[in-house]
């Protein structure tokens, strides 16, 4: 039996290790990107994971309204791609108008762990596959790749959240907290990785997050 991660693309190959994954303890990680065992999937073609459910792509007056908070990533994410074009005074304008929308953001009315869990786990489940499943419809390349980077990060978070949740600060003695720059993936170790695990930059992109409580 072989599995692979769902997050970096790592396969466990039973034939190949001296432990078969299905005995591997569930605190085990991926070698490649430290995704836990719960996200890798059996490879072998007789075992398929069914569908996921066709939702009618309906577009009501709320979809199309964005928050504060949703402008705020909006022009912050402008501002980075004016800076990876060497565009410092656009980028500059564009994190002028990211900080006016995030200075409007209203305060959080639920931020527990468990409301975090819950919206990760529903874009995992259901926002993805439904974003795919248009995009793929409409043929736009650029929007599925968008797709599988972002579908990607938000399984990584999900992971990191409920392991926060059962560990607590533990999880991070000794550790790092480690961002990609280009496509946003959260490392959790001492170093970066030497190849982000999901859009393959170099460790020079990563960022290390710090001021931690």
């Amino acid at each position: 039996m072989q599995y692979k991660c769902s997050i970096c693309g790592y396969v466990y190959d039973d034939a190949k290790e001296k432990v078969p994954f299905t005995d591997l303890p569930d605190s085990w990680k991926c070698p490649l990107c430290g995704a836990p065992k719960s996200a890798f999937e059996p490879l072998d073609t007789d075992v398929k994971k069914p569908a996921p459910a066709k939702a009618a792509v309906r577009l009501d007056e709320d979809m199309q309204k964005l928050s504060a908070g949703q402008l705020a990533a909006l022009f912050t994410n402008l501002a980075r791609g004016c800076e990876k074009q060497y565009k410092p005074e656009e980028s500059k304008l564009f994190r002028e108008i990211a900080d006016f929308f995030t200075a409007a953001m209203p305060d959080v009315s639920d931020a527990s762990m468990d409301s975090l869990i819950a919206l990760l786990r529903a874009d995992v489940e259901e926002y993805y596959p439904n974003a795919k499943s248009t995009a793929q419809e409409n043929q736009d390349r650029g929007a599925q790749r968008i797709c599988v980077w972002g579908d990607k990060v938000t399984r990584m978070m999900y992971s990191l959240a409920e392991r926060y949740k059962a560990e607590g600060e533990t999880m991070l003695q000794g550790m790092e907290v480690w961002v990609c720059t280009v496509c946003g993936f959260i490392y959790i170790g001492e170093k970066a990785p030497d190849l982000c695990p999901v859009c393959k930059v170099p460790s020079w992109k990563f960022e290390k997050i710090t001021g931690r409580a």
